[in-house]
């Protein structure tokens, strides 16, 4: 172990190696700070360089940017009011109105240190762990992988804390668009209606950008304003942030174990786990006479900031050791590791030891430089909130298609990034969690691999009835029959009532707009089970399994809304509605014309013209400001191009 630990060290003696860490960390960084893109969004945009570099330099980009979206997305929530994400909801408490009181310098050092040792708390969690967990992973079969999988996929939806019924409906939906390509246990093709494009599947880049990039795009673009027009005011205090820190420092260990802990479930999140260590530090301070949680106590900050990065830090532990992602952005951890062909799970840490201890070591050095970097950076990051969101989305969409493109190589690649930006937008307006999705998407091919062997080697009453199979359906019986306990014990309103662990719609939904999203749910997964009727029979046997837990998931889904509907009414469009759906169109109608521009003129020459005329138009900016605004995103495509070797779609014209 320590000679895997040392070697993976001595990588880090490559300039190129801190190079492409340090990329990651500037990239997660900034991204946090907008509203809606997150860790997913942030590893999104950097997928297409690891198919240019070397694996531990492209791991290490990659684990960079996760190890900091969590340390800048709580700069805007502590200044402005408003969260670089739902985990960073829960600064609002505190942090928000330390900030009125002239203290956000004070907040945010204690956040920023707080969020790298709870890191490091993770770190040290996971390498603790590799040697104690090598002789139970390395035992496993198909059997207890497959039930592993099968958790994985199903917590995230229960824990999410969304629409519950509707987050496994998602997580099926994800599972089937999966399987489209070519089967792995049949080597056939499957759910590609003849298009060569879809032969090779559905993209991970191109879904995650989609569901979530694209998703957010087009809901802010639609809004036309600036995060924020409030003036900014981080105020003095950094030093006693730091003395915080050392005064309240069992808050910190006591927010990093939680975290950790809630990162080894998989798809509980860090929104859950911010809430949670929240809750438990202001538990404990409710036994002292200095409480002010609510009114600006720095333990509200401390916590939830060393759980939030705890438990990126912890939910490696499930990934790496057992191949279930433990949060969104790992699905594509994951992704990229299947890229360059390391399986996680059981023989990952027989056969790749050293990988794991660069993960190890890129996650420590990232916590630490990016909490250096946020402290330099977090006036300048704050005032993007100030910037009207068009004004971005003018250099996202061009980046966010030319990233979604380099997997494929395929422009129709566009229009299904397009198609799953309104899925994924639907979800956020709907309340289903999208991270079920991802997760479901990226397992879905080893669930079926490992589901086909386990089926075929095993009698039914010899597989289900092993020890941890057994062990994990206890598990997933104990996630349904407890809630719905609680739930009848509770006869008042509490505050745990009150948390929303995901995302929440700003807009009250009619219920008709429920019950259309699980009767087109219910269509998509009939019409799965039918097309699969093609397939041999090794090639249909998970699609059919999938398309009827998904038929079953939507009946009950549309049961429950059509009760609902018979009690309060389908419900109807309001004026709000209406006018958020015709700015919605109008975004989805800009996107289709950037479509339309790169496919008639090519990347440089499209990308050109629709940031010009986008700026103009929709961003309301003067001509010199286009002019120089569309020179420079030309300028980065170029660099993209040539030094990062991207490759861009070319046009008909050109």
């Amino acid at each position: 172990m320590f000679e895997a630990a040392g070697e993976a060290l001595s990588a880090f003696a490559d300039p190129a190696m801190l190079l492409f860490l340090g990329v990651g960390v500037v990239v997660g960084i900034v991204i946090g700070v907008i509203p809606g893109l997150g860790g997913t969004g942030a590893v999104a945009v950097l997928l297409p360089f690891v198919f240019v570099l070397e694996p531990n330099q492209a791991i290490a980009m990659i684990i960079g940017a996760v190890a900091v979206v969590h340390t800048s997305d709580v700069i805007t929530s502590v200044v402005l009011g408003i969260p670089g994400s739902a985990a960073a909801s829960v600064f609002l408490l505190d942090g928000h109105e330390m900030a009125k009181k002239g203290q956000g310098g004070r907040a945010l050092s204690a956040s920023f240190i707080a969020s790298t040792i709870g890191g490091l708390v993770g770190i040290v969690a996971l390498t603790l762990v590799v040697p104690i967990a090598t002789p139970i992973v390395t035992s496993f079969g198909s059997p207890e992988i497959f039930a592993l999988i099968v958790m994985g996929v199903f917590l995230t939806a229960m824990l999410s804390k969304g629409n519950v019924v509707k987050g496994l409906m998602v997580s099926a939906f994800g599972l089937a668009l999966g399987l489209v390509g070519v089967s792995p246990v049949s080597a056939e093709y499957r759910y590609t209606f003849g298009s060569e494009f879809l032969t090779d599947g559905i993209g991970l880049v191109a879904a995650a950008l989609g569901i979530f990039g694209l998703a957010e795009i087009i809901d802010l673009v639609a809004k036309k304003s600036a995060v924020s027009d409030r003036e900014i005011s981080l105020g003095g205090g950094w030093g006693a942030g730091l003395r915080d820190i050392v005064t309240y420092k069992w808050d910190v260990f006591r927010g990093s174990a939680v975290g950790v802990g809630v990162g080894i479930l998989p798809g509980v999140g860090s929104t859950a786990g911010s809430w949670l260590s929240y809750g438990q530090a202001q538990a404990f301070a409710s036994r002292r006479a200095d409480n002010r949680f609510g009114s600006g106590d720095p333990r509200g900050v401390i916590a939830p900031s060393a759980a939030s990065n705890g438990i990126e830090s912890g939910a490696l532990i499930p990934t790496l050791l057992f191949g279930v992602p433990g949060a969104a952005p790992f699905a594509l951890l994951l992704g990229v590791l299947l890229i360059f062909g390391v399986q996680p799970g059981p023989g990952l840490i027989t056969n790749d030891l050293d990988l794991v201890y660069v993960i190890v070591w890129s996650f420590a050095i990232a916590s630490v430089i990016g909490a250096i970097l946020a402290f330099f950076m977090a006036r300048p990051l704050a005032r993007l909130s100030y910037v009207p969101f068009p004004v971005l989305a003018a250099a996202l969409i061009p980046i966010l298609f030319m990233s979604g493109f380099q997997e494929p190589l395929n422009l129709n690649v566009f229009y299904l990034m397009l198609l799953l930006g309104i899925v994924g937008w639907v979800c956020k307006v709907v309340n289903i969690p999208r991270a079920p999705f991802l997760i479901a998407f990226v397992l879905a091919e080893p669930l079926e691999r490992y589901y086909f062997l386990t089926v075929n080697a095993f009698p039914v009453s010899e597989w289900a009835t092993r020890p941890f199979v057994l062990v994990v359906l206890l598990i997933l019986v104990g996630a349904i029959v407890v809630p719905i306990i609680r739930r009848a014990r509770r006869r008042t309103r509490t505050v745990e009532a009150d948390v929303q662990f995901s995302e929440k719609s700003d807009m009250p939904v009619p219920m008709f707009v429920e019950m259309a999203v699980s009767v087109l749910m219910l269509l998509f997964f009939v019409a799965a089970i039918v097309l699969s009727s093609g397939f041999s029979d090794s090639g249909r046997l998970f699609p059919v399994a999938v398309g009827s837990v998904g038929v079953l998931l939507a009946l009950i889904s549309l049961g429950r809304d059509a009760g609902r509907a018979r009690a309060d009414g389908l419900g109807r469009f309001d004026d709000v509605w209406i006018a958020r759906l015709k700015v919605v169109g109008k975004s989805t109608l800009w996107v289709i014309g950037y479509i339309w521009l790169v496919f008639a003129f090519g990347m440089i020459v499209g990308s050109g013209l629709f940031t010009f005329v986008f700026l103009l138009a929709a961003a309301r900016r003067k001509i010199l400001f286009a002019l120089i605004y569309t020179a420079c995103m030309v300028g980065v495509l170029y660099v993209l191009m040539e030094f990062a070797q991207l490759v861009p779609p070319s046009g008909y014209l050109f």
